[in-house]
């Protein structure tokens, strides 16, 4: 997750100050990935150092609001454009799969039943919050349970699959 692309995204919106940015991500995310107040300043110093945003003055309580130059929509638009790739060796589990197979490890079906478990209580937490969200809440919210959900229920297949061949 990049905060720096995120809070560039919001202040293309319209110019705002620090606390309306930490504010503005997490309704963006729906409170799923909460945002240190101090990471804020950090990335906007960083931001206004880089030229990638602006401080043209103060609003009527004083706080200094931010701007996206013409400089930040273009590193947000090439950050947008910017496949995403995934190693699958990165996932720490795979990783203690694989330790556990080079150390001859003998409990390897309670490795893969406790992580189906909590593989299955993310499933259960995102459609209960599935459910709750109404039609007035973020289409793209929505989709992205939807993307969360279809890799969790790949992970148990998977899960599954590997369990028997360890028997």
């Amino acid at each position: 997750m990049s905060v720096k692309h995120s809070l560039l995204a919001l202040l293309y919106e319209k110019p705002r100050h620090g606390y309306e940015l930490k504010t503005g991500f997490e309704e963006m995310v729906q409170g799923m990935w909460p945002l240190n107040a101090g990471q804020v300043y950090t990335t906007l110093d960083r931001l206004e150092r880089d030229r990638l945003v602006e401080t043209p003055g103060h609003d009527k309580k004083d706080r200094k609001l931010y701007t996206i130059t013409d400089a930040g929509k273009e590193e947000l638009w090439d950050w947008l454009e910017q496949p995403v790739g995934r190693s699958l060796f990165k996932d720490e589990f795979y990783f203690k799969f694989l330790c556990a197979n080079h150390v001859s490890y003998e409990n390897k079906q309670v490795m893969i039943r406790n992580q189906k478990e909590t593989i299955i209580k993310d499933i259960l937490h995102l459609t209960h919050l599935k459910k709750q969200m109404t039609s007035s809440h973020n289409f793209t919210m929505k989709m992205l349970i939807e993307g969360a959900l279809l890799h969790l229920e790949a992970d148990v297949k998977w899960l599954d699959m590997i369990a028997e061949m360890n028997n």
